[in-house]
């Protein structure tokens, strides 16, 4: 089942310009300049129910302009959408139980009030009854273990105790539908992974479908298979994870650690060396021809140690950018 479809989605707008200066500003009454920005320009994608898949992009890609659209903050220029069945621009109150949109640092708690509030008050909003919102708060509490601050003022707490706490105001009417833009962003490496593990146990136990942006390629990594890479508004690559390595990087790298010294021309008929510092050297190699490759380095050479690595994901995304420019 598809959960969202979006076909040729397009999101322009008029950005005025005008000249510095006293007489820029003066000029500006009689002549006005504007310029057309495409932030989403004819995009189409498909996501399927339970589907967790990354939206990635440098800044100024028309990632969160898209999600927007899905969200129904934002009416497309042209182009459909449909997220449940539902227009979201026409933003239905049924609509809008279903899903939820969560941005880093963008708060919804009260800053002088504790966080259970801002849940209590959510649970009117979205009508929950009694006991599904104190199963559903217990269960995000335990996944997320904050049971310790639930009555400590917002503005006491840390970032990441406050985003711990975003997610579980935005989770209480147990959306079917999750647009995450930069859900970890700001927070430390400890706290990142334990937001990338409750997104991850969230999705697998309630199936729901999510889709997410960020800058950390390690949330991409760690959480999706499938990656939909967007630029100036276009989409540049949507498939998977593994196929995007294979496609954009077609080789591996060896890392040898050498037993004692060797003629750097011995290496060079094994591979392209990428670094070579005593006792280490790393060389690419082929994707199809790794293992003979790995077989005669271990055959010609005084191996120590040796390990086989795939390119990191964030070299792969800069070369689709050089390419695409």
């Amino acid at each position: 089942m598809k959960t969202i479809e979006v076909k040729n989605l397009k999101k322009f707008y008029q950005i005025y310009k005008k000249d510095a200066g006293f007489w820029g500003s003066v000029k500006s009454f009689a002549v006005r300049h504007y310029e057309e920005v495409k932030a989403v320009d004819g995009i189409t994608f498909e996501i399927e129910e339970g589907e967790l898949v990354g939206f990635i992009g440098p800044n100024g890609a028309g990632k969160t302009t898209t999600l927007k659209c899905l969200s129904g903050l934002l009416y497309p220029t042209d182009g459909t959408v449909q997220v449940l069945g539902y227009a979201p621009y026409e933003r239905k109150t049924e609509f809008l139980k279903q899903i939820s949109l969560i941005m880093g640092q963008r708060n919804q708690l009260w800053w002088d009030l504790p966080p259970m509030e801002t849940f209590i008050l959510n649970k009117e909003i979205y009508e929950v009854e009694d006991k599904k919102f104190r199963e559903t708060l217990d269960e995000l509490v335990e996944l997320l273990d904050i049971k310790d601050i639930l009555k400590i003022p917002v503005k006491r707490l840390s970032l990441g105790q406050r985003m711990k706490c975003e997610l579980i105001s935005s989770l209480l009417h147990s959306p079917r539908v999750l647009f995450l833009d930069e859900p970890t962003l700001g927070l430390d490496v400890v706290m990142q992974k334990a937001l990338r593990e409750f997104i991850s146990e969230y999705n697998k136990r309630y199936h729901a479908t999510i889709l997410l942006t960020s800058h950390y390629m390690r949330d991409v990594e760690a959480l999706c298979e499938r990656v939909i890479i967007i630029n100036h508004g276009k989409i540049l690559f949507d498939g998977k994870l593994n196929a995007l390595v294979k496609k954009y990087a077609p080789h591996r790298i060896v890392r040898v650690v050498l037993g004692k010294r060797v003629d750097q021309k011995e290496i060079e008929k094994l591979g392209e060396i990428k670094t070579f510092s005593y006792p280490e050297v790393i060389l690419t190699v082929p994707h199809k021809n790794t293992g003979q490759i790995t077989a005669n380095i271990l055959k010609s050479l005084p191996v120590e140690d040796l390990t086989i690595e795939e390119p990191d994901i964030e070299d792969v995304i800069r070369i689709i950018f050089q390419d695409a420019k």
